[in-house]
């Protein structure tokens, strides 16, 4: 009884069905009770300080990077898909459920001259797997794949700790082992059957980057 009490208790959290502390900004803070801070001690335990502190200031880089990206040709793509950019849209149950995906990679505001301020690369296939009772997310296909694991989050949110593949690598790297590799998000149900990964100031290419999630392969 105590294991489905706590199981129960996770999946209100995940749900955002206890009460939230708001901060400024209208940003979700953690739930005050213990079966909500429990939930969230994985995903902190493994992160580097470097990350916990990305996604603790998520909210400043996302709206400066989408600012930039609007500026910079993205304009009417982002107003056409109000959901998707919405910083504050998380809906309940937010880590996508086992399956096989569509995925797509938005990346806002330029990082270097370089780049653009508003790129959206074609999609790739990527999946939501389980193992050994871990939740594992992947692109398997183009030149940046995003791999690792989706853990609960604070209320109404997961996160997602991974690293990232380049090239025609096919070893991923041990998240924590290259500082440049890592990459920390929250991750958003926006939608009937569509998430998001929300990444705070990322290593390459942008200030920020967005991975849509919707079923197919």
């Amino acid at each position: 009884m105590a294991i489905l009490i706590a199981l129960a208790a996770l999946v209100a959290c995940q749900a955002g069905a206890a009460e939230v502390v708001p901060v400024e900004g209208g940003a979700k803070n953690l739930n005050a009770t213990p079966e909500c801070r429990t939930a969230e001690v994985a995903w902190r335990r493994a992160a580097t300080a470097a990350d916990r502190e990305r996604l603790r200031n998520w909210r400043v880089s996302w709206l400066a990077a989408l600012d930039e990206a609007k500026a910079g040709g993205g304009a009417s793509e982002i107003a056409a898909d109000a959901d998707l950019f919405d910083p504050d849209r998380s809906l309940d149950n937010p880590l996508p459920p086992v399956g096989t995906y569509r995925c797509r990679i938005v990346k806002l505001g330029a990082a270097h001259q370089v780049n653009r301020d508003y790129v959206a690369l074609p999609p790739a296939k990527c999946s939501v797997g389980q193992d050994s009772g871990e939740t594992w997310f992947a692109i398997d296909d183009g030149t940046q794949r995003p791999i690792g694991r989706l853990f609960p989050g604070p209320p109404g949110r997961g996160v997602f700790l991974g690293t990232l593949e380049l090239g025609d690598e096919r070893l991923p790297l041990t998240y924590g082992v290259d500082d440049q590799r890592n990459i920390i998000a929250y991750v958003d149900r926006v939608g009937e059957k569509r998430w998001r990964l929300l990444i705070p100031a990322p290593h390459f290419d942008a200030k920020a980057e967005l991975i849509e999630i919707t079923p197919g392969g």
